[in-house]
């Protein structure tokens, strides 16, 4: 069931998703969001792991006025426990990381962030509005496997369950604006991109239409790769490689 928002008028909202512990991104993108103004700032998931920032990533949502944050998988490792047995895609190095990460964040972090939404319906200024991670499993508590490069008929069958008009979706980090079924959009990875931007949308709601912008915004990632190497976070070597482009050449342990 969609919720009606309580306001009238124009709304414009910011969407970001899989900031992944990277605290440079994020705060670029916040001050750019800040600077043009909005109404609310909805976060679809994966605000922590492969960064070396977890708390620092989750604090500064917390404290931005009006931010919704949204469980992704990495979240749910962390309140509800890594999957177990442990399954044949998931390396023993990725598993000593999320450890690494769930030390970082401790206790009270796991407490709030196990009220996070998994899914959020709402009706905005006309606009029955779907935002989620990604497509989720009858449940509503585990996410479906994810498909690379989806086309519209991918899209229609992962979403089918919900009656909405625009879907905002992350988990696959590139940037995608598709129409099918209903608009299907993916602001992109926000934290783990081949090149040092912060990807989000901005989008406006006006008398039942929505105008999507996407936005890029670049950052300095030298503090990003430092706190890497300080804080000595496992697996790095190959977080460089498979999220960060290569950019950063330092040595894992």
């Amino acid at each position: 069931m969609y919720e009606g928002d309580q306001r009238m008028g124009d709304i414009k909202i910011a969407v970001m998703s899989d900031t992944h512990a990277n605290l440079p991104a994020l705060q670029v993108a916040v001050a750019a969001i800040r600077a043009e103004g909005y109404d609310a700032i909805y976060h679809l998931g994966d605000a922590i792991a492969i960064g070396p920032q977890p708390a620092e990533c989750v604090e500064l949502l917390l404290e931005t006025p009006n931010v919704m944050c949204l469980m992704g998988n990495h979240e749910t490792y962390f309140t509800s426990g890594l999957p177990q047995p442990q399954p044949a895609w998931m390396s023993d190095g990725e598993v000593e990381h999320q450890h690494w990460t769930n030390k970082q964040l401790g206790a009270e972090v796991r407490q709030a962030m196990a009220s996070w939404p998994y899914l959020l319906e709402r009706e905005i200024e006309g606009v029955r509005t779907a935002l989620m991670h990604y497509a989720l499993e009858p449940s509503g508590r585990k996410f479906r496997p994810i498909v690379r490069g989806p086309g519209v008929a991918d899209l229609d069958r992962l979403f089918e369950a919900h009656e909405a008009e625009v879907v905002f979706y992350g988990h696959d980090h590139r940037v995608a604006d598709v129409q099918g079924r209903a608009r299907y959009v993916n602001p992109g990875s926000l934290g783990c991109q081949a090149t040092p931007v912060a990807c989000y949308c901005l989008v406006e709601f006006r008398a039942g239409r929505c105008q999507v912008q996407s936005r890029a915004v670049a950052y300095d990632d030298t503090t990003l790769f430092r706190a890497f190497e300080q804080r000595r976070v496992p697996d790095r070597a190959f977080l460089y490689q498979a999220f960060f482009g290569g950019r950063f050449k330092g040595q894992d342990d």
